[in-house]
């Protein structure tokens, strides 16, 4: 949903146990968002209104809703609905992994699952689990699957995806790769920059990464990368607009190289530091083989 910028907004964050959600709330608050987590539903709107009341208070929410609210997840439309009453924009979040993965990350973590009483099986939990949060999914305004994201990506597709950070201008994420490791899932745009010269094969270059300026100088000379970066600055300028007049909330813009060190993170620092030199927020980059 698109939010109105002049009224508070809620994040609602929920799904099933180990896909995220406790990695999507840390986020928003490293963010500013104010965040608490496991509130039972009843309580919704006096939170919100405690925390947006009166001078100063907080414009952007999130809570965590699990199935630990089981006996009063049928409500949450309900309290949804007297958020909105209040002029309160709302956001429902729900995270979605595989069993497999679920399955790993618990193995990995060795925690308990909430639902794992009475001798129930691992598995067994998280099909129960997924059943008693059927509803959620149903009406979630975001499905958001994290089967094959680390942390970091989590963090990443939180912020990309929720567009936080601005309420004006699409999110849009700079993304650098090597192509031997495969596409970004991800990514909406992908260039190729593997036609343009490698500072790999300049033995004092070699250790360093795009970010550095010896590496920045030796690309900055070459015509083929001027023509490059001006191409893609004009097919930016271009489209970009045209995505957000759609309602988009983010686009995800992505170069590859052979070893994604060199010649992807500088494209994308460069074309990262063009949009902010057009006055645009919620800019971001991130360096898959580097980060």
């Amino acid at each position: 949903m698109s939010a109105d910028p002049s009224r508070p907004l809620l994040y609602v964050i929920t799904g099933l146990s180990g896909s995220g959600k406790s990695v999507a709330l840390k986020t928003l608050e490293d963010l500013d968002v104010h965040c608490t987590d496991n509130l039972p539903v009843e309580l919704l709107p006096q939170f919100v209104r405690s925390v947006t009341g009166g001078e100063g208070g907080a414009s952007r929410l999130a809570v965590g809703i699990d199935v630990r609210n089981a006996s009063d997840l049928a409500r949450i439309p309900e309290w949804l609905s007297a958020l909105g009453e209040m002029g309160i924009d709302h956001q429902l979040v729900f995270f979605e992994t595989r069993d497999d993965t679920l399955l790993k990350r618990y193995s990995d973590t060795r925690r308990k699952h909430p639902l794992s009483h009475d001798g129930l099986a691992l598995a067994d939990a998280i099909e129960l689990e997924r059943v008693r949060l059927r509803p959620l999914k149903a009406i979630a305004d975001l499905v958001m699957d994290t089967s094959d994201m680390n942390v970091h990506q989590m963090r990443r597709e939180v912020i990309t995806a929720l567009g936080v950070g601005t309420h004006q201008d699409m999110s849009l994420l700079f993304e650098s790769f090597a192509y031997k490791r495969g596409l970004p899932a991800d990514a909406d745009f992908v260039f190729d920059a593997r036609a343009l010269p490698n500072p790999h094969w300049d033995a004092r270059l070699r250790p360093l990464s795009g970010r550095d300026a010896s590496v920045r100088e030796y690309l900055e000379v070459d015509p083929q990368v001027q023509e490059f970066v001006a191409q893609v600055e004009a097919f930016l300028d271009t489209w970009v607009p045209r995505f957000e007049a759609g309602t988009r909330s983010y686009l995800t813009i992505a170069f590859g190289c052979t070893g994604g060190r060199h010649r992807s993170v500088y494209l994308a620092e460069r074309l990262a530091a063009h949009c902010r030199e057009k006055g645009r927020d919620g800019v971001l980059t991130f360096h898959r083989e580097l980060d």
